[in-house]
């Protein structure tokens, strides 16, 4: 919930932490890694290229302020999100002498918060995590919520752990950095965000779009900002995802499908999510949960920040539904789906039949 102008606790009892949507937030890292923890040292760990600077940064903050550190380096990209990844990690974190009481600093991406927040959650059987994600997907939504995990070659997220970090900063001006097919892909979940919860954010965002494709910090950090209150307020009242959480995978279940089926190179998340959550409008209207105009007003949003819509020419809706099956979304064989009635009306743990989705995958194909 908002407590200050960029700042939201998540409130998890004993676990409660507070995001910190800030411009500049980064130079600060030292200083608020020490207000929630005392680590014996800490591991940062960070991307390659440009964005490894912002790993720099964090690093230089927390040495200024006293703190021993290491800086490990991961590639982007979710064919690097694996097993192997996290045991490179383990290796740095046993050569630094990172002990229980370390802690791990993810700098970059969604992929880099997953992999290192996975290992931060089972080295040593867990070790204090602070997320300072530097995309919009991952500040708008992967960076807040402790999910952390890797993939398998079957699909997404597989082996994983809800593992919450002591804190996280998000700095909007870092966005600017951002390659543009990236950035928009991370406007995705900021767009999913206002269909399941709040139509009037998906309806300030759809006029705001403009400025937020220029980049605009200041329209950024709004969009940011309301993105980690609502996803804070879902986590708070079902951490583990028993129930009401499900919500904020609205368009995933086809999104992962169709990025395993494609070598997770073809398409990047934020798309596959976008595709994904039309996918899910079209499934609603063949049960008769979603009005068509609802439909029209996803895709109009989604095509506003110029993301695809449609399934790629090429894509066999059989094998997208064979990946749908390995999803752990799939409960007892069954598929289920995150269906919407109106927009800011989502409902999760919807069972659909196979051949209600492969009609909607066809009407969504090119």
């Amino acid at each position: 919930m908002p407590e200050a102008a960029g700042r939201i606790t998540v409130d998890l009892g004993r676990r409660t932490y507070r995001v910190h949507v800030e411009p500049g937030c980064l130079a600060r890292a030292g200083e608020l890694a020490l207000e929630v923890v005392r680590p014996s040292s800490a591991v940062v760990v960070g991307g390659v290229g440009l964005v490894g600077r912002y790993a720099d940064a964090v690093a230089g903050s927390l040495s200024a302020a006293g703190v021993r550190i290491t800086t490990l380096r991961l590639r982007s990209g979710e064919r690097h999100k694996t097993l192997a990844a996290a045991s490179r990690l383990y290796e740095g974190m046993l050569a630094h002498r990172l002990d229980r009481a370390g802690l791990v600093v993810a700098v970059g991406g969604g992929v880099i918060g997953d992999v290192a927040g996975f290992a931060a959650g089972t080295y040593m059987r867990g070790v204090s995590l602070m997320q300072v994600p530097t995309t919009l997907l991952a500040q708008a939504d992967a960076g807040v919520g402790g999910k952390t995990g890797v993939n398998l070659p079957a699909g997404k997220n597989l082996v994983g752990v809800f593992h919450q970090p002591a804190a996280v900063l998000m700095d909007p001006t870092v966005l600017r950095t951002q390659r543009p097919r990236d950035f928009r892909s991370g406007l995705a979940e900021v767009i999913k965000h206002g269909i399941i919860r709040d139509a009037e954010f998906l309806r300030d965002l759809r006029g705001d779009m403009p400025r937020l494709l220029d980049r605009d910090v200041a329209a950024l950090t709004v969009a940011v900002l309301r993105s980690c209150e609502i996803k804070a307020s879902v986590v708070a009242a079902d951490e583990t995802e028993t129930g009401l959480r499900a919500v904020l995978n609205f368009g995933h279940t086809v999104g992962h499908a169709l990025e395993a089926v494609t070598g997770y190179r073809r398409v990047t998340h934020g798309e596959a999510v976008a595709i994904g959550m039309v996918s899910a409008c079209l499934i609603g209207e063949e049960l008769g949960m979603t009005p068509p105009n609802v439909t029209s007003l996803v895709v109009g949003a989604l095509q506003d920040a110029g993301l695809p819509t449609e399934i790629p020419s090429g894509s066999d809706p059989v094998r997208l539904l064979a990946a749908m099956y390995a999803d752990k979304k799939a409960v007892g064989g069954a598929l289920r789906f995150v269906l919407v009635r109106e927009v800011g009306d989502a409902l999760p743990g919807i069972a659909v039949e196979p051949k209600t989705v492969l009609r909607a995958l066809a009407r969504n194909g090119r």
